[in-house]
């Protein structure tokens, strides 16, 4: 068994144990409240009884142990009535529910509804009807069960949580070490190239040749770049997001197919937020080519710059086959990709970028299927002074 499959087995085991253990104590509970009940009920049985024996007994009967059974109840509330419904005499009722004969009926029906009343026989054909309720205590336990559940659901949820917070952690410590990887192994075939362009150039090759190399080599120095700040905390400065915007956007246009009809909106003045250009260029790198891939290398991408009082807002839109409304959060997961090459972490990356490199927010704005889809990057403007 391997270590994910051994932890999610752990998981799991506590979550089920934690679940048996409650409801064997829910159970063990229950029969110890029904057991409790019937107990109060013989004790109410006992004090019924001893009530007869007070109304029968001749004058000078020994009624000691009668009356220490009668003044013996001093926790559960009782409500006599005669045949015809009729309240005869309380005991253990609060003084503000005699004091109100619509509470003391009210209540009343509330004893009818606890427990099944017991008949006292006072002799010479009187009959009284004992109405009794729980006691405090007997009430306290009745609640106990819903506490337990919730502290016990609470725990599991404590558990899982700590799982998966855990998963999450392993899983970004594995992707930030296999990007700056990544990035090291770039540096050494990156830096054997700078030095053929160097021999290039000592030995008068066309100098076009060598610029677009050059070109290239940036852009691997760029790349690399990207990938070593994974895992860290980029450096953000002060930087107008129409000028950064418009650089990515000339480089993906002149090497993006032809038959990809570029635009981009802008306003002609700066717009300031605080931002590091490598990983915010990267974001639009994927949202682009997320986009050119919808559209099946054909159709029309348009970029448009807006802002408002506080927010810089980037709008990229295409032409391709749409995204489905419930997916508009999920796509934004790792492995969620409707192609099939690629591990669908392009937009997971432009999400981790703005919303925990630059505290903003992406989303899909708008998407309609076999129309196109608007994705929204949205970023704190700076003070300009």
């Amino acid at each position: 068994m391997n270590l994910p499959d051994e932890r999610s087995f752990n998981r799991w085991f506590i979550i089920i144990s934690c679940l048996v253990v409650i409801v064997l104590v829910l159970w063990n509970t229950s029969i110890f409240f029904q057991s409790l009940k019937e107990d109060e009920r013989a004790k109410m049985n006992i004090w019924a009884r001893a009530q007869e024996e007070l109304s029968q007994a001749p004058e000078d009967a020994d009624l000691d142990l009668v009356l220490e059974i009668l003044n013996n109840n001093t926790t559960i509330p009782i409500i006599h009535t005669n045949e015809h419904g009729e309240i005869a005499y309380t005991t253990n009722i609060a003084p503000a529910i005699l004091d109100d004969p619509e509470r003391l009926k009210e209540y009343l029906e509330d004893l009818k509804d606890e427990n099944e009343p017991i008949t006292v026989d006072l002799g010479d054909g009187q009959v009284q009807y004992l109405y009794y309720g729980n006691s405090p205590a007997l009430n306290k336990l009745k609640y106990y069960p819903i506490g337990l559940t919730l502290i016990g659901f609470l725990f599991v949820g404590v558990v899982y949580f700590f799982y998966t917070t855990t998963k999450n952690s392993e899983q970004n410590k594995l992707w930030a070490g296999m990007a700056k990887e990544t990035a090291h192994q770039i540096g050494t075939p990156l830096s054997s190239l700078i030095g053929w362009t160097e021999i290039l150039k000592a030995e008068e090759v066309n100098p076009a040749y060598v610029t677009e190399m050059e070109k290239d080599i940036d852009r691997l120095k760029t790349i690399t770049e990207r990938f070593s700040k994974i895992g860290s905390s980029p450096n953000l400065h002060k930087t107008d997001i129409v000028r950064a915007t418009r650089e990515t956007f000339d480089y993906l246009q002149s090497r993006s197919s032809n038959l990809i009809n570029f635009s981009l909106h802008a306003p002609r003045q700066p717009i300031y937020v605080m931002l590091n250009e490598q990983l915010y260029s990267w974001t639009i790198e994927n949202l682009v080519k997320n986009a050119i891939d919808a559209m099946r290398g054909k159709g029309e991408l348009h970029i448009d710059i807006k802002q408002d009082l506080k927010q810089a807002h980037i709008y990229i839109s295409d032409t391709g086959k749409g995204i489905e409304k419930n997916r508009f959060r999920s796509i934004f997961e790792p492995g969620q990709t409707t192609k099939k090459r690629g591990w669908g972490l392009g937009l997971s990356l432009a999400k981790r970028i703005v919303e925990e490199y630059h505290k903003g927010k992406i989303k899909v704005a708008k998407s309609e299927i076999n129309k196109g889809t608007t994705f929204q990057v949205s970023l704190k403007k700076v003070n300009t002074f």
